[in-house]
């Protein structure tokens, strides 16, 4: 009744490198952002590998496939409640200098819980997006035990994490996922893993810039199907 699960955050991005929120846009791997996810490919070469799920950006999709290079023929699933944070207006924003702008809202926002850029998501947002999904999967292996490598953002790990490790709400925000190393966690099906609950407040996406290419969850072939 044990399942593990891989869990990783995709590897550098140009973004990354030149300190810039990139939340839903696309950007690209760098050189070194390639020899991480081989890095990754090699640290789980000799598990077992069963089925595989990403967000549709690239980042995640590029990173998962050199993860899958020692494992050919694994399904891949897109499922966009794995999507990074949206940071709204502040994508393709400087860090550093939103930092000098308003040192007290970036706090805020950047590693608060509830406290959204502008027309972008909270932690908290992510967290209402990638529970489900881990309900979800955690009632589809029941039915169908196997191990599954999840590509993640730096933002969509987080719950994974506060989940599996034990983390405080603080901790969870605060916490960096490494870019060149998948997280393994044994998934006992059979004990009662709990989840977080995300604290009480007034989630919506109304006012999230929802670009059309982004589906908030789907591919025919998920076998999640239910979405949010």
């Amino acid at each position: 009744m044990i399942c593990k699960l891989f869990v990783f955050r995709h590897s550098e991005t140009t973004d990354n490198s030149n300190g810039v929120f990139s939340g839903w846009r696309d950007s690209e791997l760098t050189q070194k952002g390639l020899l991480q996810a081989k890095e990754t490919a090699k640290q789980l070469a000799n598990y077992k590998i069963d089925y595989a799920f990403t967000s549709h950006l690239k980042r995640a999709t590029k990173t998962l496939n050199i993860v899958l290079e020692n494992h050919p023929q694994i399904p891949v699933f897109v499922d966009d409640r794995l999507i990074e944070r949206c940071y709204g207006l502040f994508q393709g924003r400087s860090k550093r200098e939103l930092e000098d702008e308003d040192p007290q809202f970036f706090a805020d926002f950047h590693r608060g819980y509830t406290t959204a850029p502008p027309e972008g998501e909270s932690i908290a947002m992510v967290e209402r997006r990638v529970l489900p999904f881990f309900e979800q999967l955690r009632g589809w292996l029941e039915q169908n035990q196997c191990n599954v490598a999840i590509s993640c953002h730096n933002n969509s790990i987080r719950p994974f994490r506060r989940i599996f490790e034990n983390l405080s709400l603080k901790q969870m925000c605060e916490i960096e996922s490494p870019h060149d190393r998948a997280l393994v966690y044994d998934f006992d099906l059979g004990n009662c893993l709990q989840k977080p609950k995300p604290e009480t407040f007034k989630a919506t996406w109304e006012g999230v810039i929802l670009p059309k290419e982004i589906k908030l969850a789907t591919d025919p072939q998920n076998p999640l199907k239910t979405y949010y």
